[in-house]
């Protein structure tokens, strides 16, 4: 067996699981499924290509973790965190600003 990605949240992702956090449990439990398969959530396109969405279910309806996976380092960086509705405008913010930054 392979070695397991390590999964690494952003500080805006960080954010993202404190306002979640009565659910953060499984938030996190959902996020370790990525260890052992990084290429669990569907690919993105657009301006979002080269990241994943991770979806699990929470009470109150359908999340998603967008991350992008980090061959080289055998990691899983995950940027944004939150609920279906709206998030992908967001997530495009957040990874272009990661781009620039040199993050990713």
């Amino acid at each position: 067996m392979s070695e397991p990605y390590a999964v690494e949240v952003t500080r805006a992702a960080r954010k993202d699981l404190a306002d979640l956090r009565s659910h953060a449990a499984c938030v996190l439990n959902a996020l370790a499924r990525l260890e052992q398969d990084p290429r669990r959530g569907h690919t993105l396109a657009g301006s979002l290509k080269g990241a994943r969405s991770l979806e699990f279910s929470l009470p109150g309806g359908a999340h998603r973790a967008v991350y992008v996976v980090d061959d080289e380092r055998r990691a899983c960086v995950v940027f944004l965190i939150g609920a279906h509705e709206g998030i992908y405008k967001l997530a495009e913010r957040r990874f272009d600003a990661l781009k620039r930054q040199g993050e990713l």
